[in-house]
């Protein structure tokens, strides 16, 4: 007798009664990323919306020239570089309204910019400067998130409970590819689709979680296609059509403000520099890979379709790059002003009541920094007093 024929033996054939709940068909994906660049969709997108966008672009890609050059020069502790990936980033950003709240992760410093953080402010973090650098509520942005996938049901939470108190709002979650190998993702899109909640989620698939490709992390067709396993539409689109990107995802975010619930949208991008500085990418991928994708940037697709269409001329370009320059500049000069840290500052902002525990580790903190200064000879001066000025 087997294990199966054994009385109360689990069978895996569903019981009789058992009907699907939906017809999976409408859910799945496009067999192909979805394209508007080069397309003839291309001639009926605004025109306005394709200059603000490559605009944003354009400060995008010097932006993360900028920051790279910071690590270097010791300014930085770490930066995740996002060249190659600016359409995913600039089009999520654009696609959502101001009321709406924006997740990023940590690699998502140009999304974060384009909700209209201060440049500097959202580099604070990486910096290791302070707590985050920014308020999540002025720009509705939440803290970058460093572990992977772990804003995502902070993002549903969210949603959830806006709709609950009647709020017309949808967050907006982005995570990369290595980010939907971990559990969060799982149990943030569970819940969503249960709840219904108004989330739209954003796979930046980059090809790579640091050095693992995705052929190594998933076997299915698509990442977008894991959206019917939780019965919601799943998108494929173009990373790098910056058109595209923004298209889909302000479909994405009319669904969800509308009561349709949440949408899983797979961007198929690539990561033209290292994971992070700390990272030699030659280890793992070959310089033609690189060269194939730099072929498809993001930048230049867009470039090319304004010059094309008469919407774009070489006095238009020189001042995009003339406003990244700009931005630049400033970034540069804010970065190489020593900052002024407050170490009790380290006991801010934890919990609304500072717990006895933390007010145990402050004092004992506070002792120590007075017997460094005495020590030192410079008693009489109060611990931390030149405190934050550059957060």
């Amino acid at each position: 007798m087997t294990v199966l024929e054994q009385r109360g033996a689990y069978r895996p054939s569903p019981p009789p009664a058992w009907q699907p709940r939906m017809d999976p068909a409408p859910l799945l994906p496009d067999a192909e990323p979805y394209r508007v660049l080069g397309t003839e969709s291309a001639a009926k997108t605004d025109p306005g919306l394709l200059l603000r966008l490559y605009a944003q672009l354009v400060r995008g890609r010097r932006y993360n020239a900028q920051a790279t050059a910071l690590t270097k020069q010791g300014r930085l502790a770490v930066y995740p570089s996002s060249t190659g990936q600016e359409a995913c980033q600039i089009g999520a950003a654009l696609a959502l309204e101001e009321r709406d709240w924006l997740f990023p992760s940590y690699r998502d410093t140009l999304a974060v910019v384009a909700r209209g953080v201060d440049p500097a402010q959202a580099l604070t973090l990486l910096r290791g400067d302070w707590h985050n650098g920014y308020d999540p509520h002025t720009h509705r942005v939440a803290p970058l998130s460093t572990p992977l996938a772990t804003q995502l049901p902070h993002a549903v939470g969210l949603a959830h409970a806006a709709r609950l108190k009647g709020d017309d709002v949808v967050a907006l979650a982005l995570v990369g590819d290595g980010g939907t190998s971990e559990g969060d993702f799982h149990e943030a899109l569970n819940f969503a689709a249960v709840w219904q909640a108004p989330v739209v989620f954003l796979v930046q698939n980059n090809g790579f979680a640091i050095s693992v490709p995705l052929a190594k992390q998933t076997a299915a067709p698509s990442l977008a296609h894991k959206a019917v396993g939780y019965g919601m539409p799943g998108r494929l689109v173009d990373g790098n059509d910056a058109a595209a990107v923004h298209e889909v995802l302000t479909e994405a975010v009319r669904h969800a403000r509308a009561g349709g619930g949440p949408t899983l949208v797979e961007a198929v991008t690539y990561r033209l520099d290292a994971h992070t500085n700390a990272d030699d990418a030659t280890r793992y991928r070959q310089d033609t890979e690189v060269a194939a994708w730099r072929a498809h940037d993001p930048v230049e697709l867009l470039e090319r379709e304004l010059t094309e269409r008469g919407l774009l001329d070489e006095a238009g370009i020189e001042a995009a790059r003339q406003d990244a320059e700009t931005m630049a500049a400033s970034l540069r000069e804010h970065m190489n002003r020593d900052p002024e840290l407050d170490p009790m500052d380290l006991f801010d902002h934890v919990y609304a009541e500072t717990t006895a525990q933390l007010r145990e580790q402050r004092a004992l903190l506070r002792a120590e920094l007075e017997a460094e200064q005495k020590q030192s000879g410079g008693a009489g001066e109060e611990p931390g007093a030149q405190g934050g000025g550059a957060r």
